[in-house]
């Protein structure tokens, strides 16, 4: 609240920013993404040159160029966490006094992953709305310009139209690709029905996917040959800003962009003030951010193919044919006090964006699971939001529909546990961890036999630390070695306590063979403080819970896509 105060009462400090002379120096580094970094250091030189000062302190500000999942990387790596598929950033990245990553997708994962992680202001200072860019021979086919088209009528074309060549940048590291992802899992609509047909055209997409955003636009068609049209990649969710700079090449052949409804997330271009950043170096900030605020900035903006945060553009913005007049406005903040970390500019909270990440991860990135289900006599317990199925019956469920999602490129092994499953063991194993590739009909058959036992208790510490053993005695490097339990109450009956617990998977860890240990916590008699003293020893561990069982399918896509637990529903 200080912090926001001060930023907020700054504007009286940089209103003496204009005097003639000053003396000393506060240097203000700048992190923004290349498209927008030209536009900005244009206008901070400028405020320079004017004298720009705070209090009569001289003000210097350095902007660089860095990619938004670069930086993202390294301000992860400063509150030590890790965003799901984006590494580690080399050490000569630094965290900058004030970062404009392209998105507040960056902002809403970084404090969904590191609570300490507290930018301030992060209000837009630019827009690009995600559009489907297509080679306008083919944009043509589809009623373009004409025809006004939505994500609704482009999902069977993804997932039936063999002639469609459709690609993303991966959503793990590219706004734009996570952009579309979602308002394509928007069109598929809920239920069954909904998540099958998301699984459908994720499996299309990622069989053209590309790790930047730049090298998918570079498979675009580079000659009017029809042949080469029809190999080229003939769909991608990418900015209108990179149509702009696409088409201002003169290309053989030009990128139609389509603005789908409804409209995706736009890139909108957070001013993010980083937590670490002292006074005087705010105090610039916001003196800076007065200058973006200026008609100024807007023209550069145009120049450099980007809209104003309220969608209209400036003077050299080459807009697009088919493109509207004003997009709809970014909005102003993200972040806010939701239990998942705030809502972002569509709607969307960490929740909805880490699950569309999960999803990705299951589909595209190998990995081996040991997917442990508690049995316990309380599994038999009723959920009046599943239509009064068992917890057993929902857990069933989302089971299958979690198989169905992993590609082949998975292993995945399944145990149930309980007290006294094998003689006085709490667990059993129903199949090894398996390759889908061979074994997925096994795997498929084992889900029917998560059957609570009648009395049961919830072995649960025991299993916690026999799971962890398993994977971490047939560990297998370039994969993500998890283990996944469901369960549903507190733990009953086990020989170890929770410090002996944590004693053991403190000395099993080995950050050179990390195994992730995610709980899932279903229903209201789930300790919290107790799940997250058993995975606290483990490298990105995370405990999840949902009060509400009929989510458990959510969650569990949700703890793919995050590296961290959260609290669900």
């Amino acid at each position: 609240m200080a912090i926001v105060v001060v930023v907020a009462g700054s504007y009286f400090g940089y209103q003496q920013l204009s005097d003639d002379s000053c003396s000393g120096s506060i240097r203000l580094t700048v992190a923004a993404t290349p498209e927008i970094a030209p536009a900005i250091d244009q206008v901070a030189q400028r405020w320079v040159q004017d004298g720009a000062n705070v209090d009569g302190t001289c003000v210097a500000v350095a902007v660089e160029d860095v990619n938004s999942a670069t930086m993202a990387a390294a301000v992860a790596g400063e509150h030590k966490v890790q965003l799901a598929g984006v590494g580690t950033a080399a050490q000569a990245v630094k965290v900058p006094d004030l970062w404009i990553p392209d998105s507040s997708t960056w902002i809403l994962r970084l404090k969904s992953e590191a609570p300490g992680f507290v930018p301030s202001d992060s209000k837009p200072i630019a827009q690009s709305p995600v559009v489907l860019a297509m080679p306008e021979p083919v944009a043509k086919t589809m009623g373009w310009p004409n025809e006004k088209l939505g994500w609704a009528q482009l999902l069977p074309q993804i997932m039936k139209n063999t002639r469609l060549n459709t690609g993303i940048a991966n959503p793990q590291r590219d706004a734009a690709g996570l952009s579309g992802l979602l308002a394509l899992g928007q069109a598929a609509g809920a239920g069954d029905k909904g998540q099958q047909t998301k699984v459908q055209a994720l499996q299309r997409l990622a069989t053209k996917a590309s790790n930047l955003r730049d090298e998918l636009i570079e498979n675009f068609p580079r000659s009017a040959d029809p042949t080469d049209i029809g190999s080229s990649l003939s769909a991608a969710p990418i900015s209108e800003q990179n149509v702009v700079a696409y088409n201002a090449a003169k290309p053989p052949v030009p990128l139609a962009g389509l603005y789908l409804e409804p409209s995706p997330m736009p890139l909108d271009y957070p001013f993010a003030v980083m937590p670490e950043t002292d006074l005087p170096k705010q105090q610039a900030a916001a003196g800076l951010r007065a200058q973006l605020s200026s008609g100024t900035f807007k023209n550069a903006l145009g120049a450099a193919g980007l809209r104003a945060p309220d969608g209209s553009f400036g003077s050299g913005f080459a807009r697009p044919l088919g493109a509207p007049d004003a997009s709809p406005p970014a909005s102003n903040e993200v972040g806010g006090n939701g239990e998942n970390g705030g809502t972002a500019a569509a709607g969307f909270d960490a929740s909805a964006l880490s699950q569309v990440i999960g999803s990705w991860t299951a589909i595209t990135q190998p990995g081996r699971v040991l997917a442990v289900f508690d049995v316990s006599g309380s599994m038999n317990t009723k959920v009046p939001t599943a239509n009064d199925q068992t917890r057993a019956a929902v857990t069933r469920k989302a089971a299958a529909a979690g198989l169905s999602m992993f590609s082949e490129k998975w292993a995945v092994g399944v145990w149930l546990f309980s007290t006294d499953m094998v003689g006085s063991r709490p667990w059993k194993e129903i199949v090894p961890i398996t390759p889908l590739a061979s074994g997925r009909p096994q795997l498929q058959d084992s889900i029917s036999q998560i059957v609570p036992k009648e009395d049961g208790d919830t072995g649960l510490y025991d299993t916690v630390l026999a799971a962890y053993k398993e994977v971490k005695r047939t560990w297998e490097p370039g994969k993500v070695n998890s283990v996944i339990l469901f369960t549903d109450g507190k733990d009953e009956g086990s020989k170890i306590k929770i410090d002996q617990l944590k004693a053991q998977l403190k000395q099993l860890n080995d950050p050179k063979e990390p195994v992730r240990l995610v709980i899932i916590g279903i229903g209201d008699q789930v300790d919290r403080n107790e799940l997250e003293e058993a995975v606290r020893e483990t490298p990105a561990g995370g405990v999840f819970v949902t009060k509400d069982p009929a989510k458990m399918s959510t969650i569990f896509v949700e703890a793919i896509g995050r590296r961290t637990g959260a609290a669900g529903s």
